[in-house]
């Protein structure tokens, strides 16, 4: 008996412990489980951390626990295209309860540059949890977007800008026409309202932009073996390309408003549209240029390149001495003419010869300069006699015939019928320069007064005189003067901040001088403009600003000291300039923009730290 009740003792002793041990397990898993619950997670998430300008990035806002009041950044530096979405995932495995909610956005840039993705804010559980932010490099537009397939990704496979070059290999100052053709499909609708957001800055050509806003004609296309394409030519770039080897033509970036057609239906049954932003660019394209050939170019060649015609010719042939005649020398065909110097006219010394001048009669089609260019010759003979004007050889190169050529003017004999005569040779010319005259008559001295009729001036002791006591007592009484003069200088100069102010005013003035002469004249006044801008910053940072792009140009004033409101007015009166372009101003808005030129120059001026 006493061994029967020992052991049901051992087994209440052995249960009790288990059932102390799984209560411990219990209250422990519970309590890991709670402090699991308790840690709110709320970060942001980027598709990508580096796309190109044309691309699209997602950002996803995602957290652990439930809120309210979410706060999105101000996406500084992008346009939001899509969202906020919003998704909740809710589940349980093993058990052990899931839960998620992510808000999401879809974003394009504006242009290139580093931007931060800033801090999104939402309320849990009476506290407020901030995102990290986020790092994003938007770079040159990439040759293919790839953001999924959704209505912007739709847009992005049915929209194309191309380049189309005439010449991929031209000689050196040959045309060549860049042709931006935007090729839409039939699946989406494109709109007119598109906008430039990074234009060429062609470094290496002189170029002519022939823009087609606001006549746009709609061809019918091929793109990439798809006939079902139709484009429009935004613009027509002509390029005379200034150096030998590669080189680059940068990419033209639009920014466009496509519909694209959407899964829902009207009452109609007809589909919905959905509007979407898309960044387009036309990709880089490199010409190979080659240098003209060194064999059989002549001596006198002076950089003339395409088909043209000479001549030189006088508005008479005869006259007398001391009257007027023009001469005048003039290309005319297709070619770079604005790019050469025409060649100089030599004649007798007995001729007297004014300075040209220059007349351009040129107008730029798709296929380059065509018209021509002349210099015009005021010619007074002195002396009677016959005098030549001996041929005068043009050369150019034909880039068709790849050979050069040469074309020689007519002789022009030009008589002086009455006038004095010299006793040298009348076809002496005027590399001699010893030239005599014999005048047969005393007419050209006649002027010259030979019986003076001079009287003596009466004389008066100076020493007793009224401006001898004015001029030794006159020092004395001018320096009071100079005393107060001299104060209001020291003054002056230690006005630190009033003389920058003077100084800035007189530097803005002084770029700004050649727009101001040019506000009558829009496009003039535009092209001056931005001119003296750039002239200005490459005076006072030692760069070429034509290099930079327009974020280049805001971080270095940054770094300079330039306050941001006053970087962000410089920038957009460059963007003024660039606009105006294509679109027509009033004259209010050239003052306006004028005035915001001078005072955002003196206050870079003011503020710039060297």
């Amino acid at each position: 008996m006493p061994e029967n009740k020992r052991v049901p003792k051992l087994n209440r002793t052995k249960t009790g412990k288990m059932m102390r041990s799984l209560f411990v397990y219990i209250l422990v898993l519970f309590m890991g489980a709670g402090l699991t619950q308790a840690q709110v997670r709320f970060e942001a998430k980027v598709s990508k951390n580096k796309l190109g300008v044309n691309e699209r990035l997602r950002v996803d806002f995602e957290m652990n626990q439930d809120g309210d009041n979410f706060n999105p950044p101000s996406f500084e530096g992008f346009r939001v295209v899509g969202g906020p979405n919003q998704a909740i995932s809710n589940s349980y495995i093993n058990g052990k309860r899931s839960y998620s909610k992510t808000y999401s956005y879809y974003l394009t840039p504006l242009k290139r540059g580093n931007f931060t993705i800033g801090q999104a804010t939402i309320m849990i559980d009476g506290e407020t949890y901030k995102t990290t932010p986020v790092q994003v490099e938007v770079t040159a537009a990439v040759e293919r977007p790839s953001d999924g397939n959704n209505a912007d990704y739709i847009a992005s496979e049915n929209v194309h800008l191309v380049a189309s070059i005439s010449n991929t290999n031209p000689y050196l100052n040959e045309a060549i026409t860049v042709q931006y053709r935007l090729y839409v499909s039939n699946d989406v609708n494109l709109t007119r309202g598109f906008r430039e957001i990074d234009t060429p800055k062609y470094a290496d050509f002189w170029s002519q932009t022939i823009s087609n806003r606001g006549n746009f004609t709609v061809y019918d296309g091929e793109y990439n073996g798809r006939t079902d394409y139709r484009y429009i030519i935004v613009q027509t770039t002509v390029l005379y390309p200034q150096k030998t080897g590669k080189l680059t033509i940068e990419p033209l970036t639009l920014d466009v408003p496509i519909d694209v057609e959407t899964n829902k239906r009207d009452l109609f049954g007809r589909r919905l549209m959905t509007r979407v932003n898309k960044t387009i660019s036309a990709g880089k394209r490199t010409i190979d240029v080659k240098p003209l050939p060194t064999n059989g170019r002549p001596e006198n060649f002076n950089g003339a390149v395409g088909d043209f015609s000479f001549d030189v010719s006088a508005d008479r042939t005869e006259l007398d001495a001391n009257e007027a005649m023009q001469l005048s020398v003039r290309v005319r065909g297709k070619g770079n003419l604005k790019l050469f110097d025409l060649p100089s006219v030599k004649l007798p010394s007995a001729l007297e010869q004014y300075e040209p001048e220059r007349n351009e009669n040129v107008s730029t089609q798709a296929d380059g300069m065509n018209g021509s260019i002349s210099e015009t010759y005021t010619i007074v003979p002195q002396f009677k006699g016959e005098y030549p004007i001996r041929p005068l050889n043009f050369s150019f190169f034909d880039p068709k015939s790849e050979t050069y050529k040469t074309i020689t003017s007519d002789e022009i004999v030009l008589k002086v019928l009455n006038g004095p005569v010299t006793n040298t040779s009348n076809t002496e010319t005027a590399e001699s320069g010893k030239s005599k005259v014999a005048v047969l008559n005393d007419d050209q001295f006649k002027y010259i007064k030979l019986n003076a009729d001079l009287t003596a001036i009466e004389s008066k002791d100076f020493f007793r005189s009224g401006l001898f006591w004015a001029l030794l007592g006159g020092p004395f009484l001018l320096i009071p003067l100079f005393i107060v003069v001299g104060r209001k200088r020291r003054k002056r100069l230690m006005d630190v901040e009033g003389n920058k102010l003077r100084k800035a005013d007189k530097l803005a003035k002084k770029y700004l001088s050649e727009a101001k002469r040019s506000m009558g004249d829009m496009a003039n006044f535009y092209d001056s403009l931005e001119r003296a801008l750039h002239n200005y910053l490459k005076a006072k940072l030692a760069i070429e600003t034509s290099d930079f792009s327009k974020e280049r140009i805001s971080a270095l004033l940054a770094q300079k000291g330039v306050s941001a409101e006053t970087v962000e007015t410089f920038i957009a009166i460059l963007k003024s300039c660039e606009i105006a372009r294509y679109t027509p101003a009033s004259n209010a808005a050239i003052q306006n923009d004028y005035d915001k030129a001078v005072k955002v120059i003196s206050a870079i001026d003011k503020q710039l730290v060297l």
